[in-house]
């Protein structure tokens, strides 16, 4: 079922020279010779890390998804530095089927680094982002091509249900909607990496030059008329989550980090609230020891110790080494992009003819 939220613009239906995307492209013509029609050409990232239990079902359910879009499709495999048998799997298929093309990294860059590859090597008029697992099923796919067909240059898939723990489902909930408070940009909810991006979306993301990518915020920063589409997020198909707490908080806190100065603008907000207490402490104790016994007969007699110097100074340090950090983290991705390192180093192709134009994206 279609969802109608605040990104579910109305957007005509998607026309090129004044011809609807629903017929073939038309290739110009060369040397007096008539236009020849092309096929649209869709392009399938799919990150893979340690995924051999999974892609036999992956091979197949979507290789069936894919011959019902009635598009020409290429299949990017991503191995970011699989220890198993994954990108030997990877390039059996493609000796198989040649629309199944992948990359190795030199070792595990990350999940945003793998899908950042798959997106400057994908050469489709519309991309889709989907993990191997199958958690986000590709029979789902033709509902959101439908949609890019309809005109919309991004569709995006709200999780309705979640098939995992209800801690990570408390976090996943409070994550987005705390991330949508933070931000000046509209964000969709319960929104991940499964999505369907037009050509010119795709584009604009490559040309972003963040080390710390979260791409689903970088996505949604771009604009463009975005639309979403509910599904059920099913079970892996195979295999164990390579998602763990701490890969999920360091992906939650890129995207805070990268996306927002708000967590500067409560350290400055917190110094400044400790500030005026210890400016009213120190107000008040002047008057106490000025008008000592007037304090004392209401009760109020100042009372030497030296446990309230103590909590005092623990208490600002606490404060300022909160503030310290908070400007470390942004001071770290500083840091990150001044180095200006590739985003991946990549260690073998299979089928991919994608000559990099940029030696700062890959190596």
């Amino acid at each position: 079922m279609l969802t109608q939220n605040r990104f579910d613009n109305r957007a005509p239906s998607r026309e090129l020279n004044g011809r609807s995307l629903r017929e073939p492209f038309l290739d110009p013509p060369q040397e007096g010779r008539p236009p020849i029609a092309r096929l649209r050409k869709v392009s399938v990232i799919v990150p893979c890390f340690n995924e051999e239990q999974v892609l036999p079902e992956l091979f197949e359910r979507l290789g069936t998804a894919a011959a019902t879009w009635g598009m020409d499709c290429e299949i990017i495999c991503v191995d970011d530095g699989s220890r198993d048998h994954t990108w030997a799997m990877l390039k059996i298929q493609h000796q198989k089927d040649i629309r199944w093309q992948c990359l190795s990294f030199a070792r595990n860059f990350g999940h945003q680094s793998a899908v950042s590859a798959g997106l400057y090597h994908a050469t489709g008029d519309v991309v889709v982002v989907m993990d191997a697992d199958l958690q986000d099923p590709p029979e789902e796919l033709s509902r959101f091509l439908k949609k890019w067909l309809e005109g919309y240059e991004v569709i995006f898939a709200i999780r309705q249900k979640r098939k995992e723990s209800r801690l990570k489902k408390i976090c996943y909930w409070s994550f987005y909607r705390l991330m949508a408070g933070l931000v000046s940009f509209e964000l969709p909810l319960d929104s991940g990496d499964f999505c369907v991006m037009d050509r010119r979306v795709v584009d604009a993301l490559n040309r972003m030059p963040e080390r710390n990518r979260f791409v689903r915020g970088l996505r949604a920063w771009t604009g463009f008329r975005q639309t979403g589409i509910t599904y059920e997020r099913q079970p892996r198909a195979a295999g164990n989550s390579k998602y763990n707490f701490r890969k999920l908080f360091k992906l939650a806190w890129d995207g805070i980090f990268s996306f927002s100065t708000v967590p500067l603008k409560v350290a400055s907000y917190v110094g400044l609230l400790v500030s005026t207490i210890s400016a009213l402490g120190i107000a008040f104790t002047l008057i106490q020891r000025i008008f000592g016994t007037w304090f004392q007969k209401i009760g109020l007699a100042p009372v030497p110790g030296f446990a309230t110097v103590v909590v005092s100074i623990l208490f600002l340090g606490g404060v300022q080494l909160l503030c310290l950090g908070i400007l470390g983290e942004y001071v770290g991705r500083i840091y990150d992009e001044v180095k200006r390192r590739p985003l991946w180093i990549v260690r073998e192709m299979c089928g991919i003819l994608c000559v990099p134009a940029n030696p700062e994206k890959e190596s």
